[in-house]
């Protein structure tokens, strides 16, 4: 089957904005999310800063009996999950169940829930650590978590490759869509803001150290010094284009166009980095020619060699065809698995109201050539966008949206 992959709905928890709306109101406007580490201290640590999701009371969106079993990042993603199926006015218990499915993105699992159970342990005995430990830590729970709310019994599954993920999974659910599946709920929330979470995340050796939200996130900047890292993420709504659901009064976002997954040579190869490669899959994937596409939302590491290396495969690949640049996570952190559904979400909203987010705080390296869209938003007439994604280890994904 070949059937056309629409995005219907979209759910998002970000550190600029809770909710769609106000995460897209935010980021039009330049406003960032990134700050001082609240949830535990963190003074003792070379890196502070981290986007935090605001005002996120679960209690307030989830019954009493789902709390003692969650995760932070868990209890985002179901109330992110129940936002995006009231956007796309899905009744979930009015649909055939294996015609449902789930799948998400995930880098680290509940680390801030399994932390303190640990602790339990050591400190009181095995007899305080909590039953839910067995699998509110686990990459697949909020899957898991998602699936068995809404009674979605088709295809389920997590993709584990980093910052990657996010694009990752929805290149899952449209592969399933196309397939023959009915609906999919998919993207990705995460976070592990906690010592456990945060000693894994700076063993990477990309976090920044900067103590100035303005400055420590700096992609493609001459003062490149690392990211922030983030929690959040967003829930996408997948359909068939075809579905009886869908008429005049309730249009998709857009299609899911193209995709493609590629990952790096070993570290002294001599082989090019995969990017190049994975953006001209996702384009052929697409059928579009790089003069198609109007918008690239990079993933900008900002590391300067990997900074120069995107910045490298997207004039490779764009070449006279000058096309914009941008990359709001400025505003919200690295997100890992959460990235790639928010950047998806971005584009199709940029599609939707015709402007281009800026990319904040940032000047670009000259040498580096890109149409960076910095300062304010951008004013365009859009129907596509490539969103790119790398995770920590040479996980590559790109993924096309285009206009419906």
């Amino acid at each position: 089957m070949n059937a056309t992959a629409v995005i219907t709905g979209i759910g998002v928890a970000a550190p600029n904005g809770l909710g769609t709306a106000a995460y897209w109101d935010a980021t039009l406007h330049g406003k960032s999310g990134i700050g001082v580490l609240t949830r535990f201290d963190a003074s003792g640590y070379p890196a502070r800063l981290a986007g935090e999701v605001p005002d996120f009371d679960a209690s307030e969106h989830l019954p009493g009996r789902l709390l003692p079993q969650t995760d932070h990042m868990t209890r985002m993603a179901l109330v992110a999950t129940d936002w995006a199926l009231a956007d796309a006015g899905v009744r979930p218990q009015e649909l055939p169940e294996f015609e449902m499915g789930v799948l998400t993105a995930s880098s680290s699992g509940g680390f801030e829930f399994g932390q303190r159970e640990l602790q339990s342990l050591w400190s009181k005995g095995g007899q305080y650590v909590s039953a839910y430990q067995s699998f509110a830590w686990f990459y697949a729970v909020n899957t898991g978590q998602i699936s068995i709310r809404h009674g979605m019994r088709g295809p389920c599954g997590v993709v584990v490759s980093d910052q990657a993920g996010g694009l990752d999974a929805l290149s899952q659910a449209r592969r399933q869509i196309r397939r023959g599946l009915g609906l999919a709920v998919s993207g990705g929330v995460d976070g592990s803001l906690c010592p456990w979470g945060w000693v894994a995340q700076m063993s990477g050796g990309r976090l920044s150290t900067s103590d100035d939200p303005e400055r420590a996130y700096l992609p493609f900047d001459p003062g490149a010094r690392g990211h922030v890292y983030g929690e959040g993420g967003a829930m996408l709504i997948i359909e068939r284009a075809d579905s009886p659901r869908l008429d005049d009064a309730r249009r998709p976002y857009g299609a899911i166009a193209g995709c493609a997954s590629t990952f790096d040579p070993k570290p002294g190869s001599g082989r090019e980095p995969s990017l190049r490669r994975c953006i001209e899959l996702a384009l052929d994937d697409a059928r579009l020619a790089a003069s198609e596409i109007d918008v690239v939302f990079a993933d900008a590491a900002g590391d300067p060699d990997l900074d120069r290396i995107e910045a490298e495969a997207i004039g490779a690949v764009f070449g006279r065809h000058r096309v914009p640049v941008t990359a709001p996570k400025t505003m919200t952190g690295r997100l890992q698995s959460g990235a790639g559904g928010l950047d998806v979400a971005a584009a199709l909203l940029s599609i939707r109201d015709g402007a281009i987010p800026p990319t904040i705080n940032v000047t670009p390296r000259p040498e580096l050539a890109l149409d960076l869209v910095t300062g304010e938003a951008r004013e365009a007439s859009l129907r596509t966008a490539l969103v790119l994604a790398r995770g920590q280890g040479g996980f590559t994904s790109a993924l096309v949206v285009r206009a419906v």
